[in-house]
This record gives structure tokens, C-alpha cells and sequence, in this order.
């Protein structure tokens, strides 16, 4: 045998072996090897199987995720709400007038019961006050710097670290298996874009999301898109449906949630023809993250658990079916 057929022969056995690590490889490493992994890769490899009588093209294999507390935590409130109160400290630092109602002295002060206990209508107060007034330019910019600086209160981590691992493995697989991947939340969809294509590699165009009104203006000539305090679309319960309808323009296949709030747009999903997956994060774990599901003042989970099962729907269990949990930590 001549050096060249041994040559031939070692690469050869090599790109074998390579093929065979390949296709062995876990997709969802940070997932226990529990029924629910194994619920989700089945479905992939069904309707990716153009051999089988699930399969479905590429160009309809859609899915959606919310993202507070599905795709990254959401205790003990809201990271944009928290992001907001930071804010307002901020702006009242340079100019303490703007704090002309309580809930505002009290985001100053970072005093969270305090806003909470003021309902809805405090946390629209706080968010006008500090997301509006400015260019989309500079409020991303602030976004941006905030998530990687500031810190947890529970944790210590940066707002970016506190993505779920698991989570992000799940979008990765599914879009190397030829999905399109949406964030649909009601989170603020200028907020959430910053975030989206370093943390999940979803570009903006595919982030649904809430949003104010906003205005275009020539400031020193340059055409400009400033936030206005106005509420444009709230993007939570059926307005999620709806808004999916309107900018994606197809029913998806696969829906994620952890709430109530993502109760419609999974049950819309999920009662189209032919393959579907609905999916919920229950959130289980006390120790690694947090334990809260029907008497949570933030991601209120009890349609989900109460009637997602006779759907048909995946319920993930947090402490038994995710081996680890934020990407900041091992």
C-alpha cells in the first residue's frame, strides 16, 4: 500500500468517526435526560423527517417564545421594570423635580414593594417616566450598558448572564433543524432588541414585542424616532396571537411560555393542524432559581397547569428536566 492509500484510508476512518460523534452529539446538553427532552427532540425529528407523515417544510416550521421567564428569569420583578427604576434614580440625581408623584420618590429609592403595591397603573407611570423623551438611539445605548453593569439583587449576575441555558440550546437546536425563531413578549420590544441577537442569535426583526407610541423628528436636520410616553401595543394574553398573526403572518408550530399571559398564544398555536407542540416553563426550583406558579405577583401561572396538560402540552419542570440553569453560571 503506498503512503498516499494509507493517507486516504486514515482520513477516510476519520471523517467516519467524526460522523458518527456528529450524530451522536447532544443538541440540548443542559437538559436531564428525562421525558420532556425526549418530547421535544421527537417532535424536531418528525417534522424534519421528509420520509415521515409529520413532516413539515421548512418555510412553515415557526416558533415562538416569550422571554420573561422563559427565556431568562423574571424575579423578583421584571428586569425592564428594574431597569426603569434604575433610571429614575438616575435621572433624579441630576434633577430631583421630575419625582413629582410617590411611586416616582419610591423608584428612586429602589423600594420595589412600594411600586408594585401601586398596580398597573405606577408601573406605566414609571415606565413613561423613563423610557420616554429620548431617541431609540440613546435609549438602547442606555439598555445596553445597564444589562451588562448592573446586578442582580438575588444573584450577583449580570443581567445578561441570567438567560436560560437550557432555553438557548432549545432555540440553537431548533433553528440548526431549520426553524425560524420568534421572541413574542410583553416585554418592550426596544428594550428586549438590544438583548436578542447576542444572548439568543434572534435577530430584531424576529423580536415581537409591547411598545409606545413614538415620533419622528429632524433634530439638527438628522430624521430621528423618538419614544413617546403614549402606549402603542400591549403585546401580552391574546395580543399575542394577534400580533403574530399581523407581523408573521403564519400559525407556528411550536409555542413557549411560562405564564398565563402566554396561556393564548400557545392555545392558538397549538390548535392548528397538523404537528404542534405547546411548551411551558414551570418554574419548580427553589434553590437554583425560584419556586412560584398560581399566587406569583409576576409570571401567574394557573390556566397553564390546569388545563395545558388536557392539550396536550409540555410542561417543563425546572428542577427535574434542566441539568443547569442561567448561562452565567456552570
Amino acid at each position: 500500500m503506498t503512503i498516499l492509500s494509507v493517507t486516504r484510508t486514515v482520513s477516510f476512518a476519520a471523517a467516519l468517526a467524526f460522523g458518527a460523534v456528529a450524530a451522536t452529539a447532544d443538541p440540548l446538553p443542559s437538559w436531564n435526560d428525562t421525558a420532556a427532552k425526549a418530547r421535544i427532540t421527537d417532535f424536531v425529528d418528525a417534522v424534519t423527517d421528509p420520509g415521515g407523515s409529520d413532516y413539515v417544510t421548512p418555510a412553515d416550521r415557526i416558533a415562538v417564545f416569550d422571554n420573561d421567564g422563559t427565556l431568562w428569569a423574571e424575579q423578583p420583578l421584571y428586569f425592564q421594570l428594574i431597569f426603569a427604576i434604575d433610571v429614575i434614580g438616575e435621572m433624579a440625581k441630576d434633577d430631583p423635580s421630575i419625582l413629582t408623584s410617590d411611586v416616582l420618590k419610591a423608584a428612586a429609592k429602589k423600594d420595589y414593594k412600594v411600586v408594585l403595591a401601586g398596580g398597573e397603573e405606577a408601573l406605566v407611570e414609571v415606565m413613561k417616566a423613563s423610557h420616554s423623551g429620548m431617541t431609540v438611539e440613546v435609549f438602547q445605548a442606555r439598555v445596553a450598558d445597564w444589562i451588562v453593569t448592573a446586578r442582580h439583587p438575588d444573584t450577583g449576575l449580570a443581567f445578561n448572564q441570567m438567560t436560560y441555558q437550557p432555553m438557548v440550546e432549545l432555540l440553537r437546536y431548533l433553528r440548526d433543524e431549520g426553524f425560524k425563531t420568534y421572541i413574542v413578549s410583553g416585554g418592550g420590544i426596544h428594550f428586549m432588541r438590544v438583548l436578542a441577537e447576542d444572548a439568543y442569535n434572534i435577530p430584531n426583526e424576529q423580536v415581537i414585542g409591547s411598545y409606545g407610541m413614538s415620533e419622528y423628528k429632524l433634530i439638527d436636520t438628522v430624521p430621528t424616532i423618538v419614544k413617546s410616553p403614549a402606549i402603542g401595543f400591549n403585546d401580552d394574553k391574546e395580543g399575542k396571537a394577534i400580533n403574530i398573526d399581523r407581523i408573521i403572518g403564519k400559525r407556528p408550530i411550536i409555542a413557549g411560555g411560562n405564564s398565563d399571559g402566554d396561556f393564548a398564544m400557545i392555545e392558538w398555536t397549538t390548535a392548528g393542524d397538523g404537528p404542534r407542540l405547546g411548551l411551558i416553563v414551570h418554574h419548580t426550583d427553589a434553590d437554583r432559581e425560584y419556586a412560584y406558579d398560581r399566587d406569583s405577583h409576576i409570571g401567574r401561572l394557573v390556566n397553564g397547569l390546569d388545563k395545558g396538560p388536557g392539550m396536550g402540552w409540555l410542561i417543563v419542570d425546572m428542577a427535574k428536566d434542566w441539568a443547569r440553569i442561567y448561562t452565567g453560571q456552570q
